[in-house]
């Protein structure tokens, strides 16, 4: 926490692109490793039957803060000449990071797995995760956690400079008045995604929520427009079923791995779909330009990833009703 915030605060000062880049990229580091340790605690420190709901309130969380800001830009708009004030906001988790530092208990199953094997050497775990018997596990946990990553920043997320492009002439404000409409669904989406996850079975509730993210992703950019009525709906139903996904991996992925290597095999399932988020947002960049610029058309064809999901899941362990790998 303290890794990213610092970084992500020192954003307020830059004055060239490559200062920004590299900044992002040692935010993107600190973020990277705080969700697989977070995932992880939780796991480890709550009943089974409470599991869901804390997964749950994760993924909320995340989405909440995207509600805060579409909000805040509402009331002072991100332009060319004022945006270093986000970056003064993004440092302020700083201070939560100094409270977790001091006050934060540990796993009290790591501690016991971690005094079973005192005097003995504990496994490398990218060793460990990178062959039998969890390399099936891993490479299924890698595939389950890119495919939403992916839909959301190379597909989904184009629906935000369509909308600046055709409502600003009417509002100036229609930007982030479809982040809001897309996070208030977020909210509601990561918030009950675990409980799903623990109603249906984890592989019939993601093949659910992919089979809905991508039919409303492409209902997105297909049956709608930006300042239509239908549009900020659709945007609303989308950004829900879309996050059902946060909701499902911090439920999931930590049952998939023992508690020696949880938090690196949890960290390993969703942030190689990071890098996958970067090549598919360069990707679709790319197929912007072949398909002339259309919003509508890019964001179509790219909603296709989530299809991935509905084959994917099948590969993968049901863990409904197990207790934690020890």
């Amino acid at each position: 926490i303290l890794f990213y915030s610092l970084f992500a605060g020192l954003g307020a000062w830059v004055k060239t692109q490559e200062q920004m880049l590299v900044l992002r990229f040692l935010v993107g580091l600190g973020v990277g490793g705080v969700w697989p340790n977070a995932v992880a605690l939780v796991a480890e420190s709550w009943p089974d039957k409470s599991r869901p709901v804390v997964a749950g309130l994760m993924g909320a969380a995340i989405n909440s803060g995207i509600l805060f800001l579409s909000q805040l830009a509402q009331l002072h708009p991100v332009t060319p000449e004022s945006w270093r004030w986000l970056f003064y906001i993004a440092g302020a988790p700083a201070l939560l990071g100094v409270l977790v530092l001091f006050l934060l208990p540990e796993s009290p199953t790591w501690l016991a797995s971690r005094g079973r094997s005192a005097g003995t050497k504990p496994p490398a775990p990218l060793r460990e995760l990178f062959r039998p018997p969890l390399l099936r596990v891993t490479l299924v946990g890698i595939m389950l956690g890119s495919i939403p990553l992916v839909g959301a920043w190379a597909a989904s997320k184009w629906m935000i400079p369509w909308a600046d492009e055709i409502g600003r002439a009417v509002r100036t404000d229609y930007k982030a008045v479809t982040q809001g409409w897309w996070a208030a669904g977020a909210i509601l989406g990561s918030l009950v995604g675990a409980q799903i996850a623990a109603l249906l079975g984890r592989r019939v509730s993601y093949f659910l929520i992919s089979v809905g993210s991508f039919s409303l992703t492409w209902a997105m950019f297909q049956l709608t427009a930006p300042l239509q009525a239908s549009f900020l709906p659709i945007v609303f139903a989308q950004g829900l079923v879309a996050t059902l996904f946060f909701g499902w991996l911090p439920l999931y992925l930590p049952e998939l791995f023992p508690t020696a290597v949880r938090a690196t095999g949890s960290g390993i399932s969703y942030n190689v779909g990071r890098f996958a988020t970067a090549v598919g947002v360069l990707a679709a960049g790319a197929l912007f330009t072949t398909l002339g610029g259309s919003y509508a058309r890019v964001g179509a064809a790219a909603s296709f990833i989530y299809g991935l999901g509905i084959l994917v899941i099948w590969f993968a362990p049901e863990t409904n009703r197990q207790s934690l790998v020890k």
